[in-house]
């Protein structure tokens, strides 16, 4: 089952695909052209991997982790399927990453790898924007790389994980323009997502909500204003957004702090 989060007339719903449409919970059917798409989750916390594909590492010259390289993200950064991502004026290099996220559907702790997947409710899709003019160093890792207003797409679907057979073989596509652009598939993820649950959940809890954004393989580029970008995952769906040009007096906060520029 694939379930989304919209708004429609004004008010928030619940809704599932249905032979192409949306069902609201109250019975109706609309086409998914009338709605506004909105995360269909509400992340709590949300755990991002570096450089989780060994191609892509190897694309930005940096070598594989041997341990997890993970970050958080806070709410204020997701937006749903069709939103608008604003470019900031003073960035040269501005990268999509489609990224398979993993949602926690109970609490877990201290979970072996072999049980992980019964903790899992579901899968999406997430465009995880990379501002690379923006990389930090090993104190500052990826704050303001990663959560930019407004900056990760996610959706449109969450897919119940029983739909999801092998989430560790599915094919990821990214297309700028209808431009083919990004290719991989999620065998190639060095840590797994079943590694993960069991390396997170073993120093700290984990909940439902939680998401895990599994990373992005070779293949980001970087993109311009006016870009429509979608993100294809297998078995999940095609998440869509445009970029848009943001509004100059924003990034005068960047003048604030020039030290901490990478």
């Amino acid at each position: 089952m694939k379930w989304a989060r919209i708004a429609f007339e004004g008010k928030v719903h619940a809704a599932e695909a249905l032979n192409g449409k949306l069902k609201l919970a109250d019975g109706r059917l609309i086409d998914g052209e009338e709605a506004v798409w909105l995360p269909p989750i509400q992340p709590r916390t949300v755990f991002a991997l570096g450089l989780n594909y060994s191609d892509h590492a190897s694309e930005l010259s940096f070598q594989a982790p041997e341990e997890p390289l993970v970050f958080l993200k806070g709410p204020n950064t997701f937006i749903g399927h069709k939103g608008a991502v604003p470019r900031p004026h003073d960035v040269t290099y501005m990268h999509y990453e489609c990224e398979l996220a993993a949602v926690i559907g109970r609490q877990a702790r201290n979970i072996k790898k072999e049980e992980a997947s019964h903790y899992i409710q579901g899968y999406t899709i997430a465009n995880d924007y990379a501002f690379r003019d923006y990389l930090e160093n090993y104190y500052r890792p990826n704050l303001r790389v990663k959560n930019r207003d407004a900056s990760t797409p996610i959706g449109p679907w969450l897919v119940d994980a029983a739909d999801i057979p092998d989430p560790m073989n599915l094919q990821m596509k990214t297309y700028v323009n209808g431009k083919l652009t990004q290719e991989g598939s999620t065998k190639d993820m060095i840590f797994s997502i079943p590694y993960l649950i069991e390396y997170l959940s073993s120093f700290m809890t984990l909940n439902p909500g939680d998401v895990i954004l599994t990373g992005t393989p070779k293949g980001t580029v970087n993109t311009a204003v006016g870009d429509e970008v979608v993100c294809e995952i297998e078995g999940i769906g095609q998440l869509k957004n445009t970029i848009i040009a943001k509004e100059r007096k924003e990034n005068s906060n960047a003048a604030l702090y020039p030290g901490i520029h990478g």
